[in-house]
């Protein structure tokens, strides 16, 4: 007991010290903690040796970690989930699982007798990384965007899609109809129990006990474990049984509650599963890094054949194909959960677990340099791509009502980009002034606004409004009022100062309308040629103070009503 408080104390003394290093470098705290891991392990400085002690800080860091993996996966979103990020999810796991099979058999590795390296390689690299994946799309504002939604909606899929494995992945060894049905049967007999205690019995527990933190707390660690051990008792995993208990309780109301609370103590323990994971790396020899550049280039390769393919053959066109198989290019956190699970039970052999390790930490920080950049990255491809024969939506639908992909017919009143603003633009006019529709044209690069606008009967061209060549074919020379409705913070590859410049070059007499989002930037939009600068926030607050004045009229619920009444009219292109 003291050998084991002792290494767990040095395993996050290590982990902080490289964390902060981590951290000013800017680079993933996951390498950071596998690194720490390497250090201090068996491998490295040999401060930590007993495998007891490892084995312990692993699997407490494997059961936390596959809770909240459980509990963020929302399964009311999976049932919403649209068609396109259904065939989007299908099309990248069959595909990559089939490719994988096939290369990774195909280069030598085993596929029977015991050992299974093959099929947990091709599991692992159709697995993408959720931690790093949020992480960015969230700092460069576009989880909300169709590219963003899209890549989330996959990362929940291959979440659901690593349960269906982890439940027959016992029984690879006597893979045989009904085993797997007898995986799966004991699955959900346990995702049953699960969903009908977290219905019918926590939820009046948890009520009574709302107000006492600690209890909270505990309630949800005890869950955690329950369920755990119930999953132990029908021959899956304590680690199964974690995921499933996070699973049933992501739709219990307290989830949110659960979560806040639990975050500190999961991240503890998932810093203890990466060192712990980082102690059993061995320093690499040369079949072991070939072997990972290998695993990182076939994920990389599939990850573009398996993800792009069905977006573009369901015409989201080329940007919104390629964006989100860039941002899917790496290995998950929980491929080397699955690793370790191969590696527990005797069907991988250890070099080839190191080989993986070493390809999560490559494409680590390959992937967040590369989806930092990847709006340049699509730029620059689309053009090759198209010289190879494919097409994009400005060709697809070229001729249709609606639709146009060259110059088109000049009109009056030109909106540069298209987000909720010009969405509420449109349905205001439509209710308003409805034969001012037909003198508006919208260029933007989102295909689910370029349908849905043409299938309105709205004149749309589509395409990037940052490309100069794209304003001109536009007709912004010949419109009088030209509209940027998009914040800076929204745009890519350009901004509101640089779009109005560009704008003001190709028409000297139109009226311009720009966005801004930090008040210092008004000056600036009419020093570049703007004609009115709108500020969100100003009528935001103007708004927010009619209410406190309806608030404290005693007229809220008539102000309300007028506003529900208003909304249940709109019918606008962008929800």
């Amino acid at each position: 007991m003291h050998e084991l408080i002792g290494d767990i104390t040095l395993c996050i003394l290590f982990a902080w010290l490289l964390g902060l290093l981590a951290h000013f470098f800017r680079q993933p705290l996951i390498l950071a903690y596998l690194i720490a891991g390497f250090f201090i392990g068996p491998f490295g400085m040999g401060w930590v040796e007993s495998q007891e002690s490892i084995r312990i800080i692993s699997e407490l860091g494997l059961i936390f970690m596959l809770f909240m993996i459980g509990l963020e996966i929302d399964l009311k979103k999976i049932v919403r989930a649209g068609r396109v990020i259904l065939f989007a999810a299908g099309g990248q796991l069959v595909g990559g699982c089939v490719l994988g099979v096939l290369f990774f058999a195909g280069i030598g590795l085993s596929m029977g007798g015991g050992r299974f390296d093959a099929v947990y390689l091709c599991v692992a690299c159709a697995l993408s990384s959720t931690v790093i994946i949020v992480k960015v799309l969230y700092e460069k504002r576009e989880l909300d965007t169709l590219p963003g939604r899209v890549t989330l909606g996959v990362l929940v899929l291959q979440d659901i899609f690593a349960i269906l494995f982890l439940a027959v992945q016992p029984s690879l060894g006597n893979l045989q109809v009904s085993v797997i049905l007898l995986s799966i049967g004991r699955v959900g007999i346990l995702m049953a129990t699960a969903l009908m205690l977290s219905r019918y019995v926590l939820p009046r527990l948890f009520h009574q006990i709302a107000r006492r933190p600690e209890l909270v707390l505990l309630g949800a660690l005890a869950w955690c474990f329950l369920i755990g051990e119930i999953a132990e008792k029908l021959h899956l995993s304590r680690e199964m049984g974690s995921l499933v208990a996070g699973v049933s309780l992501s739709t219990f109301p307290y989830a949110l509650d659960v979560t806040a609370k639990v975050t500190t103590l999961r991240d503890f323990f998932i810093t203890l599963f990466f060192v712990a994971l980082g102690m059993t790396i061995p320093i690499p020899n040369l079949p072991v890094i070939g072997l990972a550049l290998i695993i990182a280039a076939f994920t990389v390769v599939s990850r573009v054949i398996t993800t792009f393919t069905p977006l573009y053959l369901m015409k989201q066109g080329l940007r919104a194909s390629l964006l989100p198989a860039l941002n899917l290019a790496q290995i998950s956190e929980f491929s080397l959960v699955v690793i370790q699970t191969g590696v527990a039970a005797k069907h991988i052999q250890a070099p080839t677990a190191n080989a993986v390790s070493f390809a999560f930490v490559i494409l680590a920080v390959l992937s967040t340099f590369v989806m930092v950049r990847s709006d340049q990255i699509t730029r620059l491809a689309i053009g090759p791509l198209k010289r190879i024969g494919l097409r994009d939506l400005d060709h697809v639908h070229s001729g249709e009502p609606g639709h146009e992909g060259g110059h088109g017919e000049a009109r009056r009143i030109v909106i540069l980009g298209f987000f909720r603003a010009a969405s509420a633009l449109l349905s205001e006019i439509e209710r308003q002034n409805a034969s001012l529709l037909d003198q508006i044209s919208v260029v933007d690069f989102n295909p689910d606004a370029f349908r849905n606008l043409a299938d309105r009967g709205v004149h749309v061209i589509y395409g990037d409004i940052s490309n100069l060549d794209t304003l001109v074919h536009a007709g912004i020379g010949n419109a009088e009022v030209i509209i940027l409705s998009v914040p800076d913070a929204l745009l890519k590859g350009a901004d509101n100062e640089k779009l109005v410049r560009h704008v003001r070059t190709l028409n000297a007499v139109a009226k311009i309308v720009a966005t801004a989002d930090l008040l210092a930037n008004v000056a600036d939009l009419y020093a570049a040629g703007a004609d009115y600068v709108t500020v969100p926030r100003v009528s935001d607050a103007h708004e927010l103070f009619m209410v406190i004045e309806a608030a404290d009229k005693g007229l809220l619920q008539n102000m309300r009503a007028e506003m529900d009444a208003q909304l249940s009219e709109r019918k606008e292109v962008l929800p």
